[in-house]
């Protein structure tokens, strides 16, 4: 019974939620419970119809005409500036292009440049694997060095040698939120630059990375701003950075004049200079769409309600999940937690497919992270209960311990 008047009080909790009209939003499976949103967004009711727009009418009838009548050419920008809005930024000071790791690659060389007598580029132990790869990949092309240092270090190892500090500001793994005033702060005071990778926070977080003077930033389309399977990446550069900001990637795109063919290159002024080669049109339209879920949002009220969310998962599996041996590897401060709640179990990847195969579908970070992704947008209190109780009844009857369920896929 007490279950009974817990999920009744889910539902009417829903009912009064002022934001619980943006689901409408969002073609959300009947049947699942979706707490993936931080490693791939629901589809957008509003992208389908603009895709067949752009592949039947763009592309099949406007064909070659479409780059200047259907404003293919001014894509990269018209979405970076949609993303501005998100990250507390001008216009002018974000791009979409690429990859995160291509622009992960572009903005540290860039950083490095900005900072010829410094050779360090700094990062923590426990980041984002890839965001490590490229960093030392730059360093060795560059003849510079990558260090990490333990992140609670971080601050105390910024030295007169480090040229750039690189940091995930809600961790990947964890959902920790790391202090992006106090570190850019600390960074500055030495001499050094900061690029942050936002890919687990524009979308869910408040960000006012110009309030903060944040130097550079990267990001993937694809998580909380709902762009779609590789959906493009995105770049954020300080206006005061645009005149003397160079990279090594100087595609035809990011020429000062692109048709003119030149055959010497001259870099574009301002995030232009930040394209490399021709966008992809489709996924750009996707993103594009997308992020109309966004329109109207209060981005504050919009992270209040996520906290909320992995709060009311936190007290569940304090209540239903730790007796059968879960710790939890998220912050228990929902100030310092980002959308992400990571429930630590040495069977958690079986554990997970357990709970997926029940249509509660959340991811798995190895070694032992079972990961719950919490997209305020669509994402109801209800579902939050219900998907407890499903890993709950997988505990209990140990559904999880069969060799399917151990045998690892490909994308976990």
């Amino acid at each position: 019974m007490a279950d009974q008047v817990t999920r009744a009080a889910c539902l009417a909790r829903d009912a009064a939620d002022p934001l619980a009209h943006l689901r409408d939003r969002f073609e959300v499976p009947d049947g699942v419970i979706y707490l993936d949103g931080n490693s791939l967004g629901c589809l957008p009711k509003s992208v389908p119809a603009r895709m067949r727009e752009a592949v039947e009418n763009e592309w099949g009838r406007g064909l070659i005409r479409s780059w200047n009548d259907a404003g293919w050419y001014t894509a990269s920008q018209r979405v970076g500036a949609k993303i501005a809005k998100l990250i507390g930024v001008d216009a002018n000071e974000v791009i979409v292009t690429d990859s995160t790791s291509v622009d992960l690659f572009k903005v540290l060389s860039a950083a490095l440049r900005l900072r010829p007598n410094r050779k360090t580029i700094l990062g923590i132990r426990g980041d984002f694997p890839t965001d490590a790869y490229i960093a030392s990949g730059v360093a060795a092309a560059t003849g510079n060095r990558f260090a990490r240092v333990d992140a609670s270090d971080l601050i105390g190892a910024i030295d007169d040698d480090t040229a750039v500090v690189m940091l995930t500001h809600t961790n990947y793994k964890t959902g920790l939120v790391y202090d992006m005033p106090a570190i850019t702060a600390a960074a500055q005071a030495r001499g050094a630059l900061t690029v942050w990778d936002l890919s687990h926070s524009a979308g869910i977080l408040p960000l006012e990375l110009g309030k903060v003077n944040a130097d550079f930033a990267v990001g993937c389309g694809y998580k909380y701003l709902n762009g779609g399977p590789g959906a493009p990446a995105y770049i954020y550069a300080a206006k005061h950075h645009h005149a003397a900001l160079d990279h090594p990637l100087t595609g035809w795109l990011g020429h000062a004049d692109p048709f003119a063919f030149a055959d010497d290159y001259v870099h574009a002024k301002g995030m232009d200079k930040l394209l490399t080669g021709t966008p992809p049109i489709l996924s750009l339209t996707a993103l594009d769409a997308a992020l109309d879920a966004f329109d109207g949002v209060d981005l504050p009220a919009l992270y209040e309600r996520a906290q909320s969310l992995t709060s009311f998962f936190v007290a569940l599996a304090d209540e239903r999940l730790v007796r059968h041996g879960f710790a939890i590897a998220s912050p228990r401060d929902a100030k310092r937690r980002g959308g992400v709640v990571s429930l630590a179990h040495d069977e958690g990847y079986a554990i997970m497919q357990a709970v997926i195969a029940r249509n509660v579908i959340g991811d798995f970070r190895a070694p032992n992270i079972a990961r719950f992704g919490f997209s305020p947008l669509y994402t109801r209190f209800v579902e939050v209960f219900d998907a407890a109780a499903v890993i709950d009844d997988v505990m209990t009857t140990r559904a999880w311990d069969t060799p399917a369920f151990k045998a690892r896929k490909a994308v976990t």
